[in-house]
């Protein structure tokens, strides 16, 4: 049940009648027409722009659209007001029973309450973490998991085929560093000190990759030329690598659906394939660049490479895809690897990238509009930094020195339902401070927490019910009579409910999971200021002296809880039940 959707219709409805007595023209686009909550909670349960959207494409004062249709809005029973304010916007109040419905329609829908099908059952792929595999997944890593994670559950929830993958970049120099650094490891494990030489990985997460090579090979790579072991060790340490990787994902409840390599676009033509694509659109051409903008480098010289004509694609400038050398640029299987999901027929991409690869977005865009042929949007989200607190103190990391914060020791200290929360609780091109010590405090200010303590407190009041002989089931509560909550802050409680689908058609079509987090606040919050003013006013308690007197009210906490739920579930962190 889709509350907004349905007065929208009404709207809609209202204003094709007027269409059709004259008092409006033929021809109008209702497209902008929309309902939503007011600005102010006092002016109304719903607003509509129809009005102001419609009036200079109709010729007419706002005001004068907005009162024909607010009578006839009025004369529908579930409209108990419709008022015009200020240029033409139109505030509207619902019925008290509208709003009983709905809490009756979340307690039969359950977890589904929310659920939409406006993706249609597009195929949309969910790239995101991708990280190198040349160590453990660090807190750098963790939000950009926890953002893709998160959107492909909403995405799922609104009714699209989802698609995880991870892409693993396993073609690069870093995995013949990863390699020599293994190699260093398992000269260790067999009495020698090693050489951790700079440029390599010195982290000690690489000292049981050296006693696995020293278990499968004993001494047989020792003293021999790079030559002879480097691309078995570099594969070894790698599948080493992301076994770790595997098991990182897990402890933060990520699990992926596909695992790509970068490797093997290589030597398979697929490279090759995806670039003379590009060439039989006339879009790869031999060419200088231009020098870079600003101060000339010293070593700068015009040489001609191989383009990608990616202005026409709506770049800035044109991207080599091969070095004058002949090589491949790094930009190259970048495209290859998103041809081929273009060519496994998903409807939507979406990469999730650091805030490091803001070059890469409109070159990776017209690489897949050229491919795609304009006809498979991709989507960038890129993952601004997390800065590590704890006493106070921030934390300090680098890959290379070995002293990084890793996914595993914030979840440790954390907890993943913690951690994922707390991911959330900022737009993803928002930088976001993790402070240990608040993310665990009990109180108004941790979002988790608040959002966390409202289900316990609703739990709380089921088992009291529960413990009093009464049947609370969600079959049996959705048949209470709810006549009886009218209060405004009970009927705020569920006004807010009703936003829940809405919500979830914005987030999803924006791909924007943190709207998820900032509603169960807000949700959270009206429950907890219901609950307060219980302490003063008992008539407001969930739980009062009889049955019939309780069981509307804790079907109102029930709803509530079920959207609570809902949401957790979208952002893949599990609700507590009670609190410890």
């Amino acid at each position: 049940m889709n509350l907004f959707a349905e007065i929208r219709a009404l709207v809609i409805s209202a204003l094709d009648d007027m269409v059709a007595k004259g008092e409006l023209p033929q021809g109008l686009d209702f497209t902008a027409v929309a309902v939503e909550p007011p600005r102010d909670a006092a002016h109304g349960d719903m607003a509509t722009n129809a009005a102001m959207v419609l009036a200079k494409p109709a010729g007419q004062q706002p005001r004068q659209i907005a009162e024909g249709l607010a009578g006839r809005l009025m004369a529908d029973p579930r409209v108990a007001g419709a008022d015009v304010a200020g240029p033409g916007f139109l505030n509207l109040r619902l019925d008290a029973a509208v709003w009983h419905s709905l809490t009756r329609a979340v307690l039969l829908a359950g977890k589904e309450y929310g659920r939409a099908s406006i993706g249609q059952k597009q195929k949309v792929n969910v790239e995101f973490v991708s990280a190198n595999p040349t160590g453990p997944m660090h807190v750098g890593h963790v939000r950009g998991a926890v953002v893709g994670d998160a959107l492909a559950n909403l995405l799922a929830f609104a009714g699209w085929d989802v698609t995880r993958e991870y892409y693993i970049n396993d073609g690069g120099a870093q995995v013949d560093v990863l390699a020599r650094s293994a190699y260093e490891r398992y000269r260790e494990a067999l009495g020698l000190e090693p050489e951790i030489r700079e440029g390599l990985y010195p982290g000690d997460y690489l000292i049981p990759v050296g006693e696995a090579l020293k278990a499968k090979y004993g001494d047989s790579l020792l003293d021999k030329g790079e030559q002879y072991w480097l691309a078995e060790v570099r594969d070894f340490a790698t599948e080493q690598m992301m076994a770790m990787i595997r098991e990182d994902l897990a402890a933060l409840g990520v699990r992926m659906d596909l695992y790509s390599s970068e490797k093997a676009l290589y030597g398979t033509g697929q490279i090759e394939a995806a670039i003379q694509r590009l060439r039989d659109m006339d879009l790869i051409y031999e060419g200088v660049l231009e020098p870079p903008k600003g101060q000339l480098p010293e070593d700068w010289e015009p040489r001609e490479q191989t383009l990608f004509r990616s202005t026409a694609h709506g770049d800035d400038v044109d991207r080599p895809v091969k070095k004058s050398d002949g090589s491949w640029t790094y930009f190259a299987p970048d495209i290859a690897y998103h041809y081929d999901k273009v060519s496994r027929g998903y409807d939507q991409l979406i990469d999730i990238f650091g805030a490091d690869h803001g070059g890469y977005v409109k070159r990776m865009k017209a690489a897949v509009s050229a491919l795609s042929g304009g006809k498979v949007p991709l989507d960038i989200k890129l993952i601004q930094l997390v800065k590590l607190f704890k006493g106070g103190q921030p934390f300090k990391m680098s890959k290379r020195a070995g002293t990084f914060v890793t996914l595993r020791e914030v979840v440790e200290q954390a907890g993943a339902d913690v951690t994922r929360f707390m991911m959330l609780t900022r737009k993803n091109d928002v930088a976001l401070d993790f402070d240990f010590d608040k993310v665990l405090e009990q109180s108004k200010d941790n979002p988790v927490f608040y959002v966390q303590y409202a289900n316990a407190r609703i739990n709380s009041v089921l088992r009291k019910a529960r413990e009093a002989g009464w049947i609370v089931e969600d079959a049996t509560l959705s048949g209470v009579d709810l006549s009886g909550l009218t209060h405004p802050a009970e009927l705020a409680l569920i006004a807010k409910m009703a936003e829940w689908p809405r919500l979830v058609e914005i987030a999803a079509k924006g791909n924007e999971p943190h709207r998820v987090a900032f509603y169960l606040y807000e949700l959270a919050s009206d429950l907890h200021s219901l609950w307060n003013r219980g302490n003063d006013e008992l008539s407001l308690r969930f739980v009062q002296d009889s049955e019939s007197a309780s069981l509307p009210k804790i079907a109102l906490a029930r709803a509530t809880g079920v959207v609570i739920s809902a949401g957790l579930a979208i952002l893949g962190v599990t609700p507590v039940e009670e609190m410890r």
